[in-house]
């Protein structure tokens, strides 16, 4: 019984959805992976550095 009710608010909230068309899906899709791509090479950037400064301050003694 309580099973039914929560299927059909489901069933119901998602009837209001506003769904993205195609074209939209596929844009906000390859800008998720652009911002993707530029985090990873900036914190792969920040990594190096780091590893080179810390190499640098163990060895200098």
């Amino acid at each position: 019984m309580l099973a039914n009710n929560f299927a059909a608010d489901v069933v119901g909230e998602l009837k209001k959805v506003t769904w993205p068309t195609r074209k939209e899906a596929g844009r906000l899709t390859l800008a998720v992976f652009a911002i993707c791509l530029i985090v990873g090479v900036y914190l792969g950037i920040i990594d190096v550095v780091l590893a080179k400064v810390l190499g640098i301050l163990t060895t200098a003694q």
